[in-house]
Parts: C-alpha cells; structure tokens; sequence
C-alpha cells in the first residue's frame, strides 16, 4: 500500500474548522454548528462596518468560542451523568434564570439509581455547587489558552476571555458589561444562538431570541438589526457547502502553516482533547511520538512525519462520547460500547473535508482496527489496513496499557509488552509493528526534572493526582498522607502554578512535562 506522506502546508481555518466539528459534537449539536455560527457572525461584523482585521478576530473567536466546555467534562459528568446531554441543554433556557437553574438540578446524578443520586444531590448542596459556579469561567480561560497557543492575535484572545460576558453585567467571569466587553465577543456569541435558534425555527425565532434576550444577554444595537433584518442575515446560510465557505471566509492574511507550525498547532488541540478526561492526559502527545520513533525503528522514516501527525489528531473523534462513558468505573454497555466504537469514524469525518488534514484522517481511523477483523469502527482486516495503520495501533495499545483507567491501574512495560504480543500471537496485531512500537518504547525513562514553577516532588506527586481527578482523600491513601496535608499541597500548587481547578492544574502538567509520566530518552525530532 501507498505511504501516507505529509502535507508540506495546511491553512489554521482548516485546523480549528476541523476543531469546531468535535465542539458541536461535544454540544450535542450536529456537524458544522459552530461553521455555520461563523458565518452568521461574519455577517453580523459586515452589518456593523468592521473592516478586514477586526473580522479576522470576529472569524477565531467564532470558531473557538467554545472550546473550553469539554475541558471539565469529567466534573459535569460526575454530576450531572452525560455532558453532552447536559452542555445540549444551553440553548433551551435563557441564562441566567429559574428555569435554567431548574433543568440543571434536575440532571443531577443522572443515569443512576435513586440513592446514588440523593447522595450526589446532597455532596451539590454542600460543596459541588462551588466546583460548577467556576466552570463557565474556566470555559474562557481555557478557550484563551488555546488562542495563546495558536499565536492568534491578542485581540481574539481578548475576546475568548469575554466570550461568556453577558451585556447586563451578569456574566462571566468578571460580570464586565455593555460596550467594555469585546465587539467580537458580542458578535459571536449573539451568532451561536442565532444559529441554533434558525435551524430548529427558522427565522421568527432567530428575531424572538433577539427580541427576549436583547439588553440582558446580548448587545441591544446587535439584536436591533437582527430584528430588523433577519432573513437578509441569514439567506443563502443552507444553500452552499458550510465547510468550504467558512475556509473561503477567512479575511485579512491568511494563515498558513507548515512543518513544525503544524505539528505545534495540532499538539496544542490534542493537548485541549485530552483534557476531557483525566485518563487521557497527555495520551496523543506519547502515542504520537511513540508511532513516529517505531517507524524509524524500522527504517519507514517516510512514514513518521504522518504517523506523529495522525497520533496528535487521532482522539479528536473522543469529544463525541460522553465521559459517563469514558470515566465509567465498571463495564461498559451493549450501548455504551456502541458510542465508543464509533470514535475513530468520527475522527475521520471531521478530518474528510480539509485537503490538508484528510490523510491523516485516513490513517488516524485505522488504529483500532485488527488484523483478525475483531476491530473497530469498520472491522477492516489483514492488508485492508495500512503498515502504519498497524504502527498506529500497535502504539496507541501500548500508551494506553501504560496508563490508568477508570476501571484499572496501568500496566508496567513488562505486562503492557507481553499484552501485545499475546495479541500478536492471536492474530490481532502485527507482530513487525508490535516489536518496532515495544524497541522504540524501551528508550522510556520517567522524567527527573526539577519542579516547574518551584513544585517540589510531592507537589509534583500530589499534582499528578489531582489532574487525573482522585480527591484529596483518595491522594492521602494513595501517598499515605493526610487530607489535610494534601490540601495544603494542592493550596500552593495552585498558587504556584497560577490555576484553580483540575483542567487549569492538567493543562499545567502537560505543557511541562509532568504527565505522562514517561519521556522518551531519545528526544531530539525525527
């Protein structure tokens, strides 16, 4: 079969653009939600006479404007049972309001037997409510994060911070209101209820939205011309490609990215996937680079450019699964495991439509599929799927052995190495590819650096705890401490470090180092 080479350039539309299909999913919205918001948006920041720079900014803030929601999908979750269902539920209630706080305590513990949920209800009333009022804020904070990272312009990361500011002065996070908040951010977030609203009713009820939330959600000179001009607004929205309109929209410079401007912004977006769950902090970056040093291991050095590529994009399809499914304790469903089976189709799909970004879709959809066809999503077997498709696979099996799940500790290297080949011996995995991904993983050592941020090793200890989610009284049995040391520890961590809850204190960790717990002692790029 033919390598799949890498792409020498890739637009930064098409990377978000490829981003904003998993937040709709993550919303339980369909595909090209947040495309389709963008557009609107544009619109709005023509009616208003920005020029080309300032609906450049309009355009990102658009597309991530709600990129952090997934970040603490594993708190909601934990009590309110599915985020998705709970996140879809945010374009049904004007906010903040009765009705909205209602819906909410209503999922409460969702998904699970009386008792269970009582007792989730009362951990809410006592703590939990504290934990869920800093959400949305973080929401921003890390949806401005990831704009830092991309090197978007200050501008856009202005409004990202802004984008959950309501004109009443009733938002978050710093209740900033009327014209102190951000253009951008008004426009943008007026265009993601907009684009809800049109799609389920048409557009009486994109003008109703504007008409009941003018003044206190949104900018009343906005809504103004909403009103006034709806249809006009919104005509044509359904009649051309979303994909390729959104990309064609891109105003000002054009932003294009090659070689390691690639890998640096597609590791910056697995960083942000691998967020959603604190079992998978850091699992694209490993895998990416695991998959890359097998393939030279081997001598296919035309194969590691894509092979780091596909590892980063590869669990991008995870944001259309719940977390009561990934962070399940016990064994998953008929259903459940249904849902999970569909991840790496759904990988592909958002991938398809951009140029630059569709081969590694093609490959990243492959890596849980088996030579003996007991695989997923397709079954694909034998030459059906690729010899890095098995480096890929071969790889992403092994990071995810060494690493724990909600049902099981991680394995060591020894077990992880002789789960492998005991696949290889039945037939599901390649037994070239299992030796490649098993030499290039003997190079692992755990990393001793000194503490980032001044983090002494038992805060470094205690920080790894608390981003893969145990509590305070988990990490003290764990390191055989108490609840209130480890309370302390995680005080001046979280001072140190600038963060306040488990996405900002994983994020932390990931960017420097600290999870996972291995490095590669062959670091320098292929």
């Amino acid at each position: 079969m033919t390598a799949t080479r890498a792409r020498t350039s890739v637009r930064l539309a098409e990377v978000v653009g490829a981003l904003s299909l998993g937040i709709d999913l993550g919303f339980g919205q369909p595909m090209e939600h947040v495309l389709r918001q963008c557009l609107i948006a544009l619109r709005l920041a023509e009616s208003v006479g920005l020029d080309e720079d300032e609906r450049a900014v309009v355009y990102y803030t658009a597309l991530l404007v709600g990129v952090g929601c997934h970040t603490d999908a594993h708190e909601q979750a934990k009590w309110f049972g599915d985020d998705i269902a709970f996140k879809s539920a945010k374009y049904d209630y004007e906010f903040p309001s009765v009705r909205g706080m209602a819906a909410g305590l209503r999922k409460l513990g969702s998904g699970k037997p009386p008792l269970h949920r009582f007792r989730v209800g009362l951990e809410f009333a006592v703590a939990g409510h504290r934990e869920v009022d800093g959400m949305i804020a973080q929401h921003a904070a890390m949806a401005r994060a990831l704009a830092e990272q991309l090197i978007l312009p200050d501008a856009v990361v202005r409004a990202l911070d802004a984008s959950y500011e309501m004109w009443d002065g009733r938002g978050w996070p710093k209740g900033v209101q009327g014209g102190a908040i951000p253009l951008a951010a008004r426009i943008s977030q007026l265009a993601e209820f907009l684009e809800v609203a049109y799609r389920v009713g048409g557009a009486e009820a994109v003008r109703e939205v504007a008409r009941k939330r003018r003044g206190r959600q949104f900018d009343p000179g906005l809504c103004d011309l909403v009103i006034a001009d709806a249809d006009g607004l919104l005509a044509g929205l359904d009649a051309e490609p979303t994909w390729d309109a959104v990309v064609d929209a891109e105003p000002a410079l054009q932003v294009v990215l090659s070689g390691a401007e690639i890998d640096g912004a597609l590791g910056a977006i697995a960083t942000f996937v691998d967020l959603k769950t604190p079992f998978m902090l850091g699992h694209a970056q490993a895998v990416s680079e695991l998959a890359a040093r097998a393939a030279a291991e081997r001598g296919h050095l035309e194969l590691a450019p894509s092979l780091r590529r596909a590892g980063l994009v590869h669990g991008l399809g995870r944001l259309g699964v719940s977390n009561s499914i990934w962070d399940k304790p016990g064994p998953l469903g008929p259903g459940e495991w249904e849902r999970v089976r569909l991840h790496p189709y759904l990988t592909l799909r958002m991938l398809r439509q951009s140029e630059g970004l569709a081969p590694l879709g093609e490959l990243a959809v492959q890596l849980r599929e088996r030579l003996d066809g007991s695989g997923y999503p397709a079954g694909s077997a034998g030459a059906a799927i690729s010899p890095a498709g098995r480096i890929l696979g071969a790889a992403d099996a092994y990071q995810a052995m060494r690493e724990p799940r909600p049902y099981r500790a991680a394995l060591t290297p020894d077990a992880a190495a002789a789960e492998l080949r005991r696949d290889v011996t039945a037939g599901r995995l390649d037994a070239d590819a299992v030796e490649a991904v098993l030499a290039a993983a003997g190079h692992r050592i755990r990393r001793r650096r000194a503490g980032p941020a001044g983090l002494t090793p038992r805060e470094i200890d205690v920080l790894r705890l608390v981003a893969y989610g145990y509590s305070n009284k988990e990490i003290a049995r764990r390191l055989v401490i108490s609840p209130k040391t480890v309370g302390n520890h995680v005080e001046h961590i979280y001072a140190k470090i600038d963060a306040s809850t488990r996405a900002g204190a994983s994020l932390f960790a990931i960017q420097h180092g600290l999870l996972p717990e291995e490095a590669f002692a062959a670091a320098a790029p292929l």
